[in-house]
């Protein structure tokens, strides 16, 4: 007998691909369109222990392609794929401690150190799409499903700070190399598209990716017991017909 991991039926649902019934639901489509998409990234790292952090941002760029399958009702449903170039990483804030004019402990940002490290994937996302709206004109939809990525580079700013003078938390990230090049999630969002009968389709989108995996090493043995991405995306996308 064959099996099939769960997650491998889960990545399945999310995505919309299912398998064929003998009798179709709604009505049924085939439009295929093709596109590209950027936009930019909001990224933080989520560390246990904590790190505190800036907002780091990056930009994000790739191909998209989407399928739509059926029409149920007033809803559009169909799966869509893309393969993008994506910056992320984190930003750590640093913090002085000062006095006010009454004495008060007044705490804020270090301006004199700076510490950022920048990652760069290659992205796919697989996500199921629903919309709702007319099929020219505008649409509402929502995003959700799996994402994968691999590592393609990084790189460090370290500045201001004393090097032989480093805590625990700071040994660990400082000068070490991301462990686990491999990254997966979770991704969703949702946005507004304008499908047009000739010019094809523009959309804007808000997503947010959820991470399963870590970047380090997190058994027992390790320092940290999290080191996880979570991205906010705002983007554009533009999609052409292939197949109406």
């Amino acid at each position: 007998m064959i099996k099939i991991k769960p997650f491998l039926i889960a990545a399945l649902l999310l995505t919309g691909f299912t398998l064929p019934v003998t009798a179709q639901i709604g009505e049924a489509r085939s439009n295929f369109s093709v596109g590209i998409n950027g936009g930019v990234n909001l990224n933080s790292a989520s560390f246990t222990p904590t790190i505190k952090q800036n907002s780091l941002m990056g930009i994000t760029g790739g191909l998209t392609a989407r399928y739509i399958s059926e029409k149920y009702f007033a809803m559009i449903c169909g799966a869509q794929v893309e393969l993008n170039v994506s910056q992320r990483g984190w930003d750590q804030l640093f913090e002085t401690v000062s006095l006010d004019a009454n004495g008060y402990e007044v705490t804020s940002k270090d301006p004199t150190k700076t510490y950022t490290r920048k990652m760069t994937y290659v992205d796919i996302p697989f996500l199921a799409h629903l919309a709702f709206g007319r099929d020219r004109g505008l649409q509402f939809f929502v995003h959700a499903g799996p994402q994968i990525g691999f590592l393609i580079s990084e790189s460090e700013t370290i500045e201001g700070i004393d090097m032989n003078n480093l805590s625990n938390t700071q040994k660990a990230v400082y000068g070490v190399k991301i462990q686990n090049k491999f990254d997966y999630g979770i991704a969703g969002g949702g946005g507004v598209e304008l499908r047009t009968k000739k010019a094809g389709s523009f959309i804007v989108e808000g997503r947010y990716y959820f991470a399963l995996s870590d970047f380090y090493s997190t058994t027992k043995k390790d320092y940290f017991a999290r080191a996880a991405h979570g991205t906010i995306t705002i983007k554009l996308t533009y999609l052409f017909d292939l197949k109406k």
